[in-house]
């Protein structure tokens, strides 16, 4: 079921690796010779966030193994690094890309690891990145024209997950659990402000540390004043010890709502509890041409796409077609593209037709890249101007969607 939500008002725009080039040789400094376009990709495949990181990079390197399948004439680089979930191997591995010529990159996607490497490197060195799944709202008060993102703001997704609860759920008290980081401090400041604003209560803001032994004393703090609600924030590794000793040591009743962070169909399984407590909210993939993308996908990898995959094929393709459409390989020039191959007006072109979009890109023809997860479309500040929110709930298969929230900024 799609449906809009009735907005109260606008928010404002939420290491160790190995290298993979497609249709082209690698020269010695691991960067394919003549290439067309050469794109990194940044993405967790280890770490706290490497249950999710895997299928991200899987998706941010398709678009290169579509257009070498496709016959395409043109070479496409891509070479692809694990940030470990960890901002100083995530800054080894941008510089990696960097030192050996990638002039854009997709990623990376925990958000206090891209605001690491984009202070260190991206905006400083003028390199493009487009985060598929970064969503701390502090992203957006830095430079749009280095670092954008095909993911939205935590700003957005905090007024998603309020709203639901108090106006849907009607729930009235709540306390959050958040992973200590710019991600889950910015969702849980968010949850925060916009569940206040609506009329309710908030008890407690507990923060904690990743892969922890035991969370015991944690949620003892979040849930002792017996809260509606309990917001976690975190990724696979930590929720699962957090929801086994929450299901160990609590009678399982309260009402617990997560993100995208920890939408894993295996985490029932893991942490073996169905889990019938706990709904979530995360981006979702409702783009004109998602249908196109999970076509590719599931031929490609033989299983379907999960969180933010959609947003990191987005983002190499439009790394793709700018450095085609772009005079020279600055960061400037490849900036100004990243947002004219997006922007309304030119030809449309998507997933579906990607090898004919590199082909007008190449003559110079304006483009209108609409993609799988959304149009696509930034504002000044590197932000997607609209975005899509899936509802789910658990069972001990995983996960179903049960809604799907629009948003759309004004």
């Amino acid at each position: 079921m799609v449906r809009e939500l009735n907005r109260r008002r606008v928010l404002g725009g939420i290491a160790a690796g190995g290298g993979l080039a497609l249709a082209g040789c690698l020269d010695g400094n691991g960067a394919a010779e003549d290439a067309d376009a050469m794109v990194g990709t940044l993405s967790p495949t280890t770490g706290d966030l490497g249950d999710l990181g895997g299928p991200i990079e899987d998706a941010a390197v398709l678009p290169g193994t579509q257009l070498e399948d496709e016959g395409s004439d043109f070479v496409i680089d891509i070479r692809s690094e694990d940030t470990e979930t960890d901002p100083e191997a995530g800054i080894t591995a941008a510089q990696s890309l960097v030192d050996a010529g990638y002039p854009s990159i997709t990623g990376a996607a925990a958000s206090n690891v891209t605001i690491a490497i984009a202070e260190d490197i991206f905006i400083p060195d003028e390199v493009v990145a487009i985060s598929p799944a970064s969503t701390s709202p502090a992203i957006t008060d830095m430079n749009g024209d280095f670092l954008l993102r095909t993911a939205p703001s935590d700003a957005l997704q905090g007024d998603v997950m309020a709203s639901i609860a108090y106006e849907e759920e009607g729930l009235e008290t709540m306390s959050t659990f958040f992973l200590n980081d710019d991600y889950g401090q910015g969702l849980s400041d968010a949850a925060v402000e916009n569940f206040e604003e609506l009329g309710g209560e908030v008890f407690e803001e507990v923060a904690f540390e990743p892969e922890q032994p035991s969370y015991d004393s944690e949620l003892e703090t979040a849930l002792g004043d017996d809260p509606d609600l309990l917001i976690v924030v975190g990724f696979p590794d930590s929720g699962e010890q957090i929801f086994r000793d929450y299901y160990d040591n609590f009678d399982g009743d309260h009402t617990i709502m997560v993100p995208d962070g920890l939408q894993e169909n295996s985490l029932p399984g893991n942490v073996d509890n169905p889990m019938e407590n706990v709904m979530g909210t995360a981006p979702g993939a409702d783009g004109p041409e998602s249908d196109a993308f999970v076509e590719l996908f599931e031929d490609e990898y033989g299983t379907a796409p999960g969180v933010f995959n959609a947003q990191a094929y987005d983002a190499t393709a439009v790394h793709i077609l700018a450095q085609l459409s772009a005079d020279d390989a600055t960061g400037a020039a490849l900036s100004e593209q990243v947002r004219a191959v997006s922007d309304p007006g030119g030809e449309v072109v998507g997933p579906s037709n990607l090898a004919d979009a590199v082909e007008m890109a190449a003559d110079g023809e304006e483009l209108e890249y609409q993609g799988a997860s959304g149009l696509v479309q930034f504002d000044d500040n590197g932000d997607v101007t609209a975005a899509t929110y899936d509802v789910f709930e658990f069972d001990m298969d995983g996960y179903t969607v049960t809604q799907t929230i629009e948003f759309e900024a004004e």
